[in-house]
């Protein structure tokens, strides 16, 4: 099935390309959410205009987040986790775990879908994309380590400050 692309769509194309998929794909995902249309002699002359727009409308987007890569870029971001003595954890670190961490630390939403990672499985550290838009995908540093033992991601003077702050209370 051939289909015009009205938005761009992750790891298939952008705005006005014209792609070629899998007959479900096209029929059960991009036609239904608004994402592509069958690429047809009428519609495949607005491919132009659509590109067009498209340009626009990625350029005001990433505008608007790249004040929020400039907060996710270089994060870093602690997990404590129970281990084995290999460094196999019990659990793992989903993307969901990291979106609420993401959420608790900048306030910034962010969902787990745009979060590009495999299940953690294990101790260290570990680099993982966040997909804000097409071109803005801000690298982070989620680093897992034992329970008990200290967050490395945090500094020592944020911890002198959360004890102060505590004991007047």
């Amino acid at each position: 099935m051939k289909v015009l692309l009205l938005k761009d769509v992750y790891k298939l194309g952008r705005a006005g390309d014209v792609k070629k998929v899998a007959d479900g794909y096209g029929r059960n995902f991009l036609l239904p959410q608004g994402m592509a249309v069958l690429a047809t002699p009428n519609a495949l002359q607005q491919a132009e205009k659509i590109k067009a727009e498209a340009v626009k409308q990625r350029a005001a987007l990433n505008q608007e987040m790249s004040a929020v890569a400039e907060v996710l870029g270089g994060l870093s971001l602690g997990f404590p986790a129970k281990a084995g003595e290999t460094g196999k954890l019990y659990g793992s670190i989903t993307t969901e775990d990291v979106a609420t961490a993401i959420k608790a630390r900048t306030q910034v939403e962010v969902k787990r879908q745009q979060i590009d990672m495999q299940p953690i499985r294990s101790l260290g550290e570990h680099k993982i994309h966040v997909r804000l838009t097409m071109d803005l995908v801000p690298e982070l540093t989620v680093v897992v380590f034992r329970e008990g033992e200290a967050d490395p991601t945090l500094k020592a003077a944020p911890v002198a400050q959360t004890e102060t702050a505590a004991e007047p209370a």
